[in-house]
Formats: structure tokens, sequence, C-alpha cells
């Protein structure tokens, strides 16, 4: 007697339609990198610029022979001085915006949440670099610059994603405050907060990370510190200068990331027993902290004052009319419309650039449980360049790319690649950690080599999460566009730079409108695409 097994027609299709989506998402990619390959060799005049080779090489040259004078050195202490503070204290702004606005976001605020996440996907459409120059333009060479600059994009990002972990909390205990007779805001505060206290906490230490990098960009548009003295350095072709500048940076950033790293264990682990109350590192460095954010205050010099002074407000007041309303006129659009094309092509050739180093380098990179001598060595040596390239501000990597290329989109795209492909190296590395390592063990225990058993028992389940970051990275590269566009890689931000220059500020509203709508059309397009890849 033959059994017949029922077929599960009910779970094939949505599987069939899930695997279609993802094929559809598939051939949509490749069509907008085949089209951007297609816009960077569309310039008439070529894309490379021969007469620059011997310049790059002696910019890759002093990087084995830095300047270690002792002025030199004092000038670069201070600096980064200077931008530790800028970085302390945007990121305490930060975390108060974030706080503020995701009470407005949040699920516990209801209806009204759609308008306030309209309201805050301005400031967090525009990079740190075009805040600091319009508001030069308000408060002039004012420490508060840089520190608003940094705060409010951020804050705006800090929002969303409080929103986001306080939203993933059991509702049960606020539910049962609410009913008990309690506000909303004394409910949130007593019955959403102290569940989502580890990642609030987890997500601050990483907005520090953040922050050091977005001061050091600030500082190469005239906010001062170590960036500054890194786009000085690069002006005068003191090619051992930079490398000097670039190395303090990377400390400075491996220091961040570090004690970002060791507070996310901390707060990882399992909660300290009853007889001790409290983690005596953590509770260091949240005082630690507070006297950080108070020296930066002191050392910057920063007065309320200044905010609400007179000539702000009348600075604000003109700025204010002449920007509105935008400027509409035909060739205008037009010109709008090329560049936000060359942007997009931008972006999508970083991404694209990145992703395969980046899951090239992940194996290197991932720190492994029993690793060899020349394993560690290696790893090491991966580590350390991944941090270099994702420490080096876009900028930096703009100008590097503009020896060999012409102005237009490859230079822009390549200068962000280096820095994606640091992010994304790293992020790559730490997914494979992740992940269960007994397939690659039985792999290699059945006599497969090294680069197989990670082909086959690595690659395929790094796939996804490696790709919803490469998505995630493609938001960021689109506002990093318009950055090395101010430096003439084109782009929306070369248009903007040129309005800036000549004051045209109805135009300058118009090229920040369409910044704004094209970071969010971006982020529609990358969350669908995630969606479709879970």
């Amino acid at each position: 007697m033959t059994a017949t097994l029922p077929r599960p027609v009910h779970r094939a299709a949505p599987r069939l339609r899930r695997d279609r989506r993802r094929w559809a998402w598939g051939l949509g990619a490749a069509a907008l990198l085949v089209w951007s390959l297609a816009g960077a060799g569309s310039s008439g005049g070529g894309v490379v610029n021969p007469g620059g080779t011997a310049q790059l090489a002696r910019f890759a040259a002093a990087a084995w022979d830095p300047a270690l004078d002792a002025p030199y050195l004092g000038v670069l202490a201070r600096s980064v001085l200077v931008t530790v503070a800028h970085a302390a204290a945007g990121t305490a702004l930060a975390l108060v915006v974030g706080a503020a606005g995701a009470v407005l976001v949040s699920r516990a605020a209801g209806g009204r949440r759609w308008a306030a996440r309209g309201l805050l996907a301005v400031p967090r459409g525009l990079h740190e670099a075009v805040w600091g120059l319009l508001l030069v333009n308000v408060l002039g060479l004012d420490p508060w610059v840089a520190v608003l600059a940094i705060g409010l994009p951020a804050g705006a990002a800090t929002a969303q994603v409080f929103a986001a972990l306080v939203d993933e909390v059991p509702r049960e205990a606020y539910r049962a405050l609410l009913a008990a007779g309690a506000g909303r805001p004394a409910a949130a505060l007593y019955g959403l907060l102290p569940p989502a206290a580890g990642g609030l906490l987890s997500y601050a230490a990483y907005r520090l990370e953040c922050a050091v990098r977005s001061a050091v960009v600030l500082g190469m548009v005239g906010a001062g510190g170590l960036g500054y003295q890194l786009a000085l350095s690069f002006a005068s072709l003191r090619w051992a200068q930079v490398w000097t500048a670039v190395y303090a940076l990377a400390a400075l950033s491996l220091l961040a990331e570090l004690g970002g790293r060791a507070a996310r264990r901390r707060l990882a682990a399992p909660p300290p027993s009853p007889s001790e109350r409290r983690d005596p590192v953590l509770t260091a460095a949240a005082a630690g902290t507070v006297v950080l954010v108070g020296w930066s205050a002191w050392y910057l010099a920063l007065s309320p004052a200044s905010l609400v002074s007179a000539g702000t407000a009348e600075q604000l007041a003109y700025l204010s009319a002449a920007a509105w309303p935008p400027a509409t006129d035909g060739g205008l659009l037009r010109t709008v419309a090329g560049l936000a094309v060359d942007t997009v092509q931008v972006s999508v050739l970083a991404v694209a650039v990145a992703l395969p180093g980046a899951l090239l380098l992940a194996g290197p990179a991932a720190r492994a449980e029993r690793p060899t001598p020349a394993r560690r060595v290696t790893g090491a040596l991966v580590r350390g360049g991944l941090l270099l390239l994702r420490t080096v501000p876009a900028p930096v990597w703009a100008l590097v790319a503009l020896f060999v290329l012409r102005p237009g989109v490859l230079p822009g795209a390549l200068a962000l690649a280096a820095g994606t492909l640091g992010v994304l190296g790293r992020l790559a590395a730490e997914v494979t950690e992740e992940l269960d390592p007994r397939p690659r063990a039985a792999l290699a225990a059945l006599g497969a080599r090294p680069v197989g058993a990670w082909l086959y028992g690595v690659a395929p389940r790094a796939a996804g999460p490696v790709l919803a970051h490469a998505l995630h990275r493609w938001e960021v590269a689109v506002r990093d566009t318009v950055l090395v566009g101010l430096l003439g890689a084109g782009g929306l931000g070369a248009l903007l730079a040129t309005e800036l220059a000549t004051f045209d500020w109805a135009a300058v509203t118009t090229v920040l409108a369409a910044v704004v709508v094209l970071t969010w059309a971006v982020d529609v397009v990358s969350d669908r695409a995630r969606a479709a890849l879970r």
C-alpha cells in the first residue's frame, strides 16, 4: 500500500512570492548599477588626469615619513582638544534632541508621530557640513556652529533610533500604568524606559564615535580642530603633515571605538548580583562623560547668549526672507534634476565598489577563537586598514582622487567607496563573528580548503545581513555625496557650493529641498529592499 503525502501548497506560495520579489529587486539593482557606470564615463573630455600621477606618488610615499617635529605636534595636540570638545558637546546636544524627539515619533505618541517623523526628516537629510555652512552665515565664527551642526542632524537620527528601541519593548507595564491613572509621560518613564535602557545607552556610545568623525569634517570647512589642520596641510601640499594628522585622527577614532565597544559589552552582560548594585566601570564611564561634556562647554566657551543675541536674530530674519520662497526658474530646476542624477550615480557606485571588498575582507578581519600567529597578524593589519579607510574624511579621499581623475561622478564615487569599505568591512566582520562556526568547522573537517569552507559555510549565511548593512550605507552615501560635491566632485554639492558663494539664498533653498527629497526617496527604496531580503 502506497501512502500519498499532501503537497504543501500553502507554504510554497508565500516563499515563491518572496523569491520573485528578491529577483525583482536584484534585477533592479543590476540595472541601477549599469546606469550608474554609464554615467561615470559619460563626460566628454575623459575621466583620467595623467598630470597628477607624480603628486599622488608623493602623497603615498609620505605615509612612511610623517611629520614629527615638536612645533607641529603641539599645534596638532591643541587641535585634537578642539575636536574632542566639539564631538562631546555635539553628542550631548544630539542625545537631548533625540530623547525629546523620540517621545514625539514613538508609537506612544499616537497619530501625531507621522507629522513629527516628517519634521525630523529635514535635519536628518542634510549632512553636518551643510549645516555648518548654513549656521556660519547666522552665527559667524562661533563655537556653537560646530556643536549645532553635529547635534541637530544626529539628534534627528537619534530620535528615530530611540523611538524604534522603545517601540520594541513589551508594553504590558506601560498599559498597566495608564490603566492605573498615570499620564503618558509618567507611564513611558517607568514602563518603557527601564527595559530599553541598555539599547539606548549603547546607541549613545555609538553616537560619540560618529561625532568624532563629524567634528573632523566640520573642521575641514572652517570649524577648527583637527580637520582644519588637515585641510591646511593638504592645501599647502605638506604631505608629511597630512599623514601625521591622519594618524592622529585614526588614534582618536580608535579610542572612541574601543570605549564605545567596551561600554556596549558591559551593557550586554548579565545584570550585577544583588550585592553589587551597579557596575563600577559603567558608573565611572557615566561620571567621566558628564565631566567631559562640562569641560567641553568650558573649553569652547559656549555661551547661550550668543544664540539669542540681537545680531543673531537679525541675521536669521534676513536669511529667512532671502531664502523664501525657493527659486523655481526652469534653468535651475533642470540643473538640479541633472545633478540629482549624478548624486544617485555616485552613491550607487560607491556602495557597488565597497560591497565586494567588504565581503572579501570580512573573513581576514573577523576575530577567530584560536588564531594562528599568521592569522593574528593578518587580522590586525586588515582591521587597521579598514579603520584608516573609515576614519579619514571623505573630502580627503576626494582630493586624492582628483589628483588623477577629472571632476565628475567617478572621483566622488571612489572617495565615498573608501569610507564605505571601511565601515562595511567592519560590519561584515562582526556579522561573520556572530555566525554559528559549526558549518564551517564541519566543512573543514571533511577536507574543504579554508576558502571553500568560507564560501559555502559562511558567505551564504552572512550575505543577507551584509546586504542590509550595504543598503543602509547607501542612505548615508547619498548624504555624503553632497559633502564631496562641495569640493568639486560633482553632484548637488557642487551646485550648493556655487549658490552659497554667490549668496543666492533662494537657489540654496531649492538645492537643499532637492537634497532632502532625494534622501527621503532613497530611504524609502532602501527600506523596501531590506524588507524584501528578510
